[in-house]
C-alpha cells in the first residue's frame, strides 16, 4: 500500500461519499487509488467549481466536502472555493498535489509553497512529509473542519510521498461530547431577558448548523420575543410565523432597522459578526447584548455581550426559558413592523411590468417552491433582493454566501444540492455576469445527472455594483458587458433553455423547467431601476410606534 492509497482509505473511514476536482499529474496516486475505492470521484470543469460543491456540500450536510487538485493554477484555482468555506463556517476539506519534496529547495516547474498560501484562508493546513502521519493528519483535518465553528483545511501531498509504501491504518474519530453553558451564565440572561420591555432576537447561522431551530421558536413563543434573521440564518424560525421579522443584513435602511431602533436588549442566537456587522446595527454600542451560541464572541466595539451563553444552543434556550418569566407581555412594536414587512412583500403579487421586478419574480419563485425546496443565491444586486424578499419555512434551504461572498457559487453549489437531496427541487438564482464565471459546471450537472434549474437575472451588467455607483456618485461606470444567447448556450449543452417574454411567462416556464431530466436555464429580463428606487425609499423610512 502507497501513501495515496492509504489517504482514500482514511477518507473512507470519515464517511466521505464524494470528492470533487480535476485530474493532474500530481495527483495521479491518488486518483488511482480512487478507482478502487467507494468514494466517487466527480470530475468538475474548473477547480474553483469543485471547491464551491465542497463548500456547499459541507454546508447543507455538516459533514466535510472533499476537493482535490494538483499543483499550481490548479491549487491557485481552488482558493476562492476554499476560503468562501471557511469565512461562511462550511466543514471542507482541500487536498492538492504537490512536486517531490526532493525539489522544493530549487525554482521548480509549478511548484508554489502551498502551505503558506492556503494559511490566510484556512483553519489548519499542512503538508504531508512523511508516509506514517497520514492517518493523523486526516483525522485532525475533519476534526478541525467539522468542529466549531466549521471551516476549511488543506491538506497538501508531494507526489514523491504519495507513492512511497507505508504500513498504517485510519484512526477511529470517536464521540465529541457536547458542551454546556455555565449555570451562572444562564441565569444571568434569564434576569436580563426578565428586565427587557422591548428584546429582539438576531439569530445566524450557528443556530442552523446546531440543528437549534425547533429550541429557538419555542423560546421565542413562550417569552413573546420577535425574531430576526441574517442572510444566513434563514428558515430557522418559519417565515409565516407571527413573530418573524424576517430577514437583516442589507447595508442600507430598511422597515427591520427600526426593530433595532425600539430594541432594549438583543438576544444573539448563533449568530457570527461576519454575517452582518453590529457596526451596522449598534453602531454606538448602546443596545445591551445576550450572547447565546457554541462558541464565544468576537471582539468588536458595537459588540459587547452582557453576558455569554456558551454551549449547546438548545439547552441554553430551553434552560434559560426554565428561568425566565416574560410570559405574556407585549412586544406592541413587532406587531405593527411586521404588517408594514408583509404589506411591503405582498405589494408585488399582482405586478405585471415587464421587464420583471426582482421583487415579484423572487415572490412568484417563492409560490413555486415547496417549503422542503432548495435556492442558492449567486452574489450580485439579485442576492440583496433574494436577502430580502425569498422567505423560508426550513433551515438550509436558501443558501446565501455572506462571509466571503463570492461570485460564481451558484450553479456548482446546486449541483452539491441536488446531491444531497436528490428528490427535491432545487433553484440557481443568479446574475448574467455570476452565472458566465462557472457556467460550464452545467455540463458536469448533466453528466451527474443532477438536475436543477438556474434563474439568470439578465441586466446586461454587473447590477450591484451600478447600484452602489449610483448610490455614492450618481451615475456608473465600467459595468456593462454583453451576453451570449442562453437558450442557444443551454441547448448547445444538451440542456433545455427558456427565454421570459412576459410577467405571466414565468411562474408556468419556471413548474416546466423543474420537471426535466436535464439541467434547466430560464432567461429573465430584469428591471434592475428598483434598486435605485430602493435607495429613495430607505433614505425616506422612519420609523412608527
Amino acid at each position: 500500500m502507497n501513501t495515496a492509497e492509504l489517504l482514500v482509505k482514511c477518507l473512507e473511514n470519515e464517511g466521505v461519499k464524494y470528492i470533487f476536482g480535476l485530474p493532474g499529474e500530481e495527483n495521479l496516486d491518488v486518483l488511482q487509488a480512487l478507482r478502487h475505492s467507494s468514494i466517487e470521484f466527480i470530475t468538475t470543469r474548473h477547480e474553483q467549481g469543485a471547491a464551491f460543491m465542497a463548500d456547499v456540500y459541507g454546508r447543507l450536510t455538516g459533514k466535510a466536502g472533499v476537493c482535490l487538485s494538483t499543483l499550481g493554477p490548479g491549487a491557485t484555482n481552488l482558493m476562492t472555493g476554499v476560503a468562501d468555506a471557511n469565512l461562511d463556517g462550511a466543514p471542507l476539506v482541500a487536498i492538492t498535489g504537490q512536486v517531490g519534496t526532493d525539489r522544493m529547495h530549487i525554482e521548480s516547474h509549478q511548484y508554489l509553497d502551498l502551505v503558506a498560501m492556503f494559511s490566510p484562508v484556512t483553519k489548519w493546513n499542512v503538508q504531508i512529509v512523511r508516509p506514517s502521519i497520514t492517518p493523523e493528519i486526516v483525522r485532525k483535518g475533519f476534526k478541525v473542519a467539522q468542529t466549531e465553528k466549521p471551516g476549511a483545511v488543506h491538506i497538501d501531498l508531494p507526489e514523491n510521498i504519495a507513492g512511497m509504501e507505508v504500513e498504517g491504518s485510519p484512526l477511529e474519530s470517536g464521540l465529541v461530547e457536547k458542551t454546556y453553558a455555565s449555570f451562572q451564565s444562564i441565569l444571568k440572561a434569564s434576569e436580563i431577558i426578565n428586565k427587557a420591555e422591548n428584546p429582539l432576537i438576531l439569530v445566524g447561522n450557528g443556530a442552523i448548523r446546531a440543528e437549534a431551530d425547533a429550541a429557538l421558536t419555542h423560546f421565542a413563543e413562550k417569552l413573546n420575543i420577535p425574531v430576526v434573521n441574517t442572510f444566513m440564518g434563514k428558515g430557522v424560525i418559519p417565515y409565516q410565523h407571527s413573530l418573524a421579522l424576517w430577514t437583516v443584513g442589507l447595508q442600507q435602511r430598511d422597515y427591520i432597522s427600526c426593530g433595532f431602533d425600539h430594541a432594549d436588549l438583543i438576544i444573539a442566537i448563533g449568530y457570527d459578526l461576519i454575517e452582518y456587522s453590529p457596526k451596522s446595527w449598534n453602531p454606538e454600542g448602546r443596545l445591551p447584548i445576550i450572547h447565546i451560541a457554541a462558541t464565544h464572541a468576537e471582539i468588536d466595539s458595537s459588540y459587547i455581550p452582557a453576558v455569554e451563553v456558551v454551549g449547546e444552543i438548545s439547552d441554553s434556550l430551553y434552560e434559560i426559558l426554565k428561568r425566565a418569566d416574560r410570559q405574556g407581555k407585549p412586544t406592541p412594536y413587532a406587531v405593527h413592523l411586521r404588517q408594514d414587512i408583509v404589506a411591503d412583500y405582498s405589494q408585488y403579487a399582482q405586478d405585471d411590468g415587464f421587464p420583471i421586478k426582482p421583487q415579484k419574480l423572487i415572490y412568484d419563485l417563492r409560490q413555486v417552491m415547496g417549503p422542503e425546496d432548495v435556492v442558492i443565491s449567486d452574489v450580485g444586486a439579485h442576492k440583496m433582493w433574494i436577502a430580502r424578499h425569498y422567505h423560508c419555512d426550513r433551515p438550509n434551504t436558501c443558501l446565501i454566501s455572506n462571509g466571503f461572498a463570492a461570485m460564481g457559487i451558484a450553479v456548482p453549489g446546486a449541483l452539491a444540492a441536488k446531491l444531497v437531496y436528490p428528490n427535491r427541487h432545487v433553484v440557481a438564482v443568479t446574475g448574467d455576469g455570476g452565472f458566465m464565471m462557472n457556467f460550464q459546471e452545467l455540463e458536469t450537472a448533466l453528466r451527474m445527472k443532477t438536475n436543477f434549474t438556474t434563474i439568470i437575472f439578465n441586466d446586461g451588467g454587473y447590477g450591484l455594483i451600478e447600484w452602489k455607483q449610483h448610490r455614492y456618485f450618481g451615475e456608473s461606470a465600467y459595468v456593462h458587458f454583453g451576453n451570449p444567447d442562453f437558450v442557444k448556450l443551454a441547448e448547445s449543452m444538451g440542456l433545455k433553455g427558456y427565454r421570459i417574454e412576459s410577467t405571466a411567462d414565468f411562474v408556468p416556464t419556471l413548474k416546466t423547467a423543474l420537471e426535466q431530466d436535464v439541467p434547466t436555464i430560464i432567461d429573465v429580463p430584469v428591471d434592475y431601476s428598483e434598486n435605485l428606487r430602493f435607495n429613495q425609499r430607505s433614505g425616506e423610512l422612519h420609523c412608527t410606534t
